[in-house]
């Protein structure tokens, strides 16, 4: 096997391992809103926004985040 597939696959159930562990019922308050969720819904719901959030900024023009290159 190949030692990134490995790497992916130990993340990948270390990640499993932290949701089963955490089912307990907790309370997001956002605002002016309360809502109670599991938190194995709640951590994937987290990290899913977190990649998209993070997709976008990488993607929008003129982001100055970006290295620019320069002609010589």
């Amino acid at each position: 096997m190949k030692p990134k597939l490995i790497v992916v696959l130990v993340l990948i159930a270390l990640f499993l391992i932290v949701l089963i562990q955490n089912t307990q019922v907790v309370t997001l308050r956002l605002f002016f809103w309360k809502i109670g969720m599991s938190q194995i819904i709640l951590i994937p719901l987290t990290m899913l926004i977190g990649f998209v959030v993070g997709y976008i900024v990488t993607r929008v023009p003129g982001n100055r985040f970006k290295e620019k290159k320069y002609k010589s």
